[in-house]
């Protein structure tokens, strides 16, 4: 199992926390973890985007021009990466401040609502793991237990009390993810 990712949205959406969860929480499971980090000068506001491989075997090279995943959390990063991912792969798109709909027919598309569900959760610092959970619904890689231990890694250890939101964000992304398209 090999899953080559790209996150992209905007500076301050947790664009780049997400890419390190997700590769702390695969060595948490014993995978071989790649993470590139990609952000304008302006950072908060401007575009971020991260490459995280999680794979079986040995990672050749963190550098990749196609994904097997993308989660897209702003137009400009749909413009840019819808026509990245693979034929047969999986694009997940925030719907909030969105002006189309993703166009290809080739790949599986869901949306989610996580801002409008951290909102709800009266946190909005928490999208980013509703987006994670939606991701893990989808594509299922790496077990909760796992993602928590990445957390600890992640989060400075003054910010430990927070593991219990952060993981029912996680949860609340898996139950609002949506199905937009399936292939055959």
């Amino acid at each position: 199992m090999t899953e080559e990712i790209i996150i992209a949205g905007f500076g301050g959406q947790g664009v780049l926390s997400m890419g390190q969860i997700l590769c702390y929480s695969g060595v948490m499971q014993n995978k071989e973890v790649s993470w590139m980090p990609s952000y304008g000068p302006e950072m908060r506001g401007g575009t971020a985007n991260c490459t995280a491989i999680i794979s079986d075997e040995q990672i050749s090279s963190p550098v990749l021009n196609t994904y097997d995943t993308a989660i897209v959390l702003n137009q400009p990063s749909m413009d840019k990466f819808e026509d990245a991912v693979k034929p047969g792969g999986l694009l997940i798109y925030e719907r909030n401040g969105m002006t189309r709909k993703p166009r290809r027919t080739d790949i599986n598309i869901y949306a989610i609502d996580a801002y409008d569900a951290s909102v709800k959760m009266n946190n909005t610092k928490v999208f980013n793991m509703i987006v994670i959970g939606g991701f893990l619904k989808i594509r299922p890689i790496i077990e909760m237990e796992n993602v928590i231990k990445g957390l600890k890694k992640v989060l400075p250890e003054r910010y430990h009390h927070l593991i219990p939101l952060n993981e029912e964000a996680i949860r609340k992304g898996m139950d609002i993810i949506t199905e937009e398209l399936k292939l055959n």
